[in-house]
């Protein structure tokens, strides 16, 4: 099957508000023509100066969304904010006040998700419940930052039944988050290539693909 191919069979089982991001990691330039081609508008990239330069690449296409979906460390935050439309990576509240300090000095209001752990993992970054809770009036106060919902990234081992009840978990977060709070989380981020379906299931609202789309990487 073609990219095109791929693309549509996935398109056809997502309901109409779930945005479907392509996750273009170790993907080239002529790959991501062809998944533009075939009309995603969503891109993401995990390491900047891979984007940085893919970006450079396709800057003839200036409708292309650029999602940042890797984990970002402070030094990068100033080409995080230049580069990219969303940052769904933001996994503490050091890297927070950063992004709302530069962006206020760049003059933008990048959109954000923050990165949530809701089963415990030693190998992957984001906020716990309770301390999204402890920081919720800091976050509150990030006025330069539009803090749109919560992303996450299940850990590895977990069953299909497991895996729907973490996303949904997420879902109840940003819910109770959003009654609670000035913060209006409606955005949620998650679901990939192996589990997607079941983020869908559980309400997610952007879910990011690779691997389905694309099968070869360089």
């Amino acid at each position: 099957m073609t990219i095109a191919q791929r693309l549509n069979q996935i398109s056809q089982q997502l309901p109409s508000h779930v945005r479907l991001i392509a996750v273009t990691k170790q993907v080239s330039v002529s790959q991501i023509r062809a998944a533009y081609e075939s009309g995603i508008r969503n891109f993401a990239e995990s390491r900047l100066q891979e984007a940085i330069s893919k970006q450079e690449q396709l800057n003839d296409l200036p409708d292309i969304c650029w999602h940042f979906i890797g984990h970002l460390q402070a030094n990068k935050a100033q080409k995080a904010i230049l580069h990219f439309d969303w940052i769904h990576s933001v996994d503490s509240i050091k890297i927070v006040q950063r992004l709302n300090r530069l962006a206020a000095e760049s003059s933008l209001s990048p959109k954000v998700c923050l990165q949530v752990k809701i089963v415990s993992d030693p190998n992957k970054y984001g906020w716990t419940e309770e301390e999204l809770y402890t920081y919720l009036s800091e976050l509150e106060n990030c006025k330069n930052l539009r803090i749109k919902g919560l992303m996450t990234i299940l850990p590895l081992g977990l069953s299909k039944k497991e895996m729907l009840a973490t996303f949904k978990k997420v879902k109840s977060l940003a819910e109770k988050i959003t009654k609670q709070s000035n913060l209006e989380l409606k955005q949620l981020s998650m679901g990939m290539s192996e589990d997607y379906p079941l983020a869908v299931q559980a309400g997610a609202t952007m879910i990011r693909l690779g691997k389905i789309i694309f099968r070869e990487r360089d």
